[in-house]
């Protein structure tokens, strides 16, 4: 399984961001997931998306500031995200039952 994230780089407060993730090779897709690392802490799971029943789940801090979507024909995955605020600031890694990837900075800073 091969995986591509990119996007993700500086922000300011307030501001938004995209960042996606598409995975070649034999994978499962039963969910899609997106995990986040802030320096010093641990992971933090942030959304995910069920392709069986096409619903998206997130996590309490993100809600109606983030959204995940997936394109199944392109095998990519994608995170909106708006309203960016300082405690956004972290690594951003997809992931799936059989995947994940190598992560794309996220920093929010003015």
């Amino acid at each position: 399984v091969q995986v591509v994230e990119s996007g993700g780089g500086l922000v300011q407060p307030g501001g938004s961001l995209s960042v996606s993730c598409t995975v070649s090779g034999t994978f499962s897709s039963y969910y899609m997931s997106w995990v986040r690392q802030a320096p010093g802490k641990g992971l933090e799971w942030v959304a995910s998306f069920y392709n069986d029943v096409g619903k998206s789940y997130y996590e309490d801090s993100v809600k109606g500031r983030f959204t995940i979507s997936v394109d199944n024909g392109l095998n990519t995955q994608y995170l909106q995200m708006t309203s960016l605020k300082f405690e956004d600031t972290a690594m951003y890694y997809c992931a799936g039952p059989n995947y994940w990837g190598q992560g794309t900075q996220v920093t929010v800073s003015s």
